[in-house]
């Protein structure tokens, strides 16, 4: 089993900046794919970046530009930097991983709240 962990939600005014956080409890490198997802109330859960084992990453359009993910392998971390946030950016932000191997499995953080005051 995985457990994901993030942190850095939080309260913010439009425009302004936040760094999430989510944690791994295994090795990242044992990982497919890390990624993070958004709900907001309301909307279906959408995916806002996604990073490789391999180091790519993407974005959805909506955050391009404006939204970094990054990994540190030493500490099983994968970040999302998240900057010139909009009102439309507010909901919980859950962490994603998967792996193969006995299978394919994928993993779920509990989220964190991020809310952009406008």
């Amino acid at each position: 089993q995985v457990q994901l962990v993030e942190s850095g939600g939080g309260l913010v005014q439009a425009g302004g900046s936040l760094r999430l956080s989510c944690a791994a409890s295994v090795s990242s490198f044992s990982l497919n794919t890390m990624s993070w997802y958004r709900q907001a109330p309301g909307k279906q859960r959408e995916l806002v970046c996604r990073m490789t084992r391999g180091g790519s990453t993407n974005c959805a359009d909506s955050v391009k530009g404006r939204f970094t993910i990054s990994g540190d392998n030493a500490k099983n971390t994968v970040y999302l930097q998240m900057n010139s946030l909009k009102p439309e950016d507010s909901g919980i932000y859950m962490c994603y991983a998967d792996r193969s191997g006995l299978g394919f499995t994928t993993f779920w953080g509990p989220g964190t709240q991020v809310t952009v005051s406008s």
